[in-house]
């Protein structure tokens, strides 16, 4: 039997980009027929990423009996970000939501038999091509097509992530990933049509304004607050830079499996999960060059800052992997991984699953031969140089983005 539904035409890339959220974007909007208005060319990855609300900053370390998590979101934050990418840019979509398994997957197959891709918020974990991950995650994916002649969950979907061709999974794994992730209740958003009109200058300073409020102001309204913005990058450099309180790394993390943890941690957060490289600074100088000709020249010059920014705050992810050949080897795995990823996602499932579990087997060789206490200091005191230095940056830079923007 012919199958009803391969790749959607016209959907004619899948996965790259530095910024996950923003290089899915561009797929579907591209799909979609949607340009930008200022080019007439589809959205790039820097626009769509400066729309969606740019960079933030929450740091927070969170400590349970055995556990103790280190977290940084240098994307803006917690705005879903999608969302507000797409209705700065004044585009149709629809949204749905359900807890019913059975109704998620008719809306899906709706979705896609009117010829319109998906993203889909789901566990990652559980996707055979992303074993790195624990579980329990949000994180969004497209569906750019449906394969299979049997209507039912041994379908083949065909999903839009990282990897540069379609990762092909069988519909029940992809639900079960999808319904594993609770919160979102099957989440999923499909672009309706194209904007009738956008007033980009005007969504542009809307977006950058509110980056700037929240890289300098309350986010959530309450004590949490504290870890967000300039002054959770602040409490990041001191806290690195503290070697007798409590909340120093010197004591949080003297034990080396914590230590191991918040080292893998911060250079994964930093460069890849939920940020791109350089704690996502870069690509957002990109979107202020980019921004400028249509808000104000000063967006240049705060460009230039964040870049600088980033280049410190990817020497502290790289720093933070180069102590110890446990941890150099960590980081090795994780580039193969993450390489391919990209180049055969699902396809190589066996291999990633494999390169996953030695990661996890580099905590054991670095606890046979840890850093010391002398070599501990001396990082510290080198992360919280870089800390220091990025934030004296981010300070000037979002200086010039409220005076632009009036904030």
């Amino acid at each position: 039997m012919v199958p009803r539904m391969t790749i959607l035409p016209g959907y004619l890339m899948t996965g790259g980009g530095d910024h996950h959220d923003s290089a899915l974007l561009t797929h579907v909007l591209r799909h979609a027929g949607v340009v930008a208005p200022h080019t007439g060319q589809p959205y790039g990855e820097a626009m769509l990423a400066g729309l969606g609300g740019g960079i933030g900053f929450m740091y927070a370390i969170f400590e349970f009996p055995g556990v103790t998590t280190t977290t940084i979101v240098a994307q803006h934050h917690p705005e879903p970000f999608i969302p507000a990418a797409l209705s700065r840019a004044a585009v149709p979509y629809d949204t749905r939501t359900t807890g019913s398994p059975a109704i998620a997957e008719r809306s899906l197959r709706t979705a896609l038999a009117a010829g319109r891709s998906a993203i889909i918020r789901v566990d990652p974990h559980l996707l055979p091509w992303r074993p790195e991950l624990p579980p329990g995650g949000a994180y969004e994916v497209g569906v750019a097509g449906l394969d299979g002649a049997t209507d039912d969950l041994s379908d083949t979907a065909y999903v839009d992530d990282r990897c540069t061709r379609p990762n092909a999974v069988a519909l029940g794994t992809l639900l079960a990933a999808w319904t594993a992730y609770k919160k979102g209740k099957h989440h999923l958003v499909s672009v309706t049509g194209r904007p009738d009109d956008v007033d980009l200058p005007k969504a542009l300073r809307d977006a950058i304004a509110t980056t700037a409020a929240h890289l300098t102001g309350p986010v959530l309204g309450h004590a949490f607050d504290i870890n967000y913005g300039l002054s959770g990058m602040r409490r990041l450099a001191d806290q690195l830079a503290d070697d007798k309180g409590k909340q120093g790394w010197a004591a949080r993390f003297a034990d080396p499996a914590k230590l191991f943890s918040a080292l893998t941690r911060l250079n994964a957060c930093l460069e890849v999960q939920l940020a791109a490289p350089g704690a996502m600074r870069p690509l957002y100088a990109a979107f202020l060059d980019e921004a400028a000709p249509l808000v104000h020249r000063r967006l240049g010059e705060a460009a230039a800052l964040y870049r600088a920014a980033g280049s410190e705050w990817s020497a502290i992810a790289s720093a933070a992997l180069a102590g110890r050949p446990a941890l150099v080897r960590y980081d090795e795995l994780a580039r193969r991984l993450r390489a391919l990823q990209r180049s055969d996602g699902a396809m190589a499932a066996d291999e990633l699953a494999r390169l996953a579990q030695e990661m996890g087997g580099s905590l054991d060789d670095y606890l046979a031969d840890p850093l010391g206490e002398g070599e501990r200091r001396a990082l510290f005191d080198t992360l919280a140089a870089h800390a220091h230095r990025a934030l004296e940056k981010e300070e000037a830079a979002v200086f010039i983005l409220k005076d632009v923007t009036g904030e």
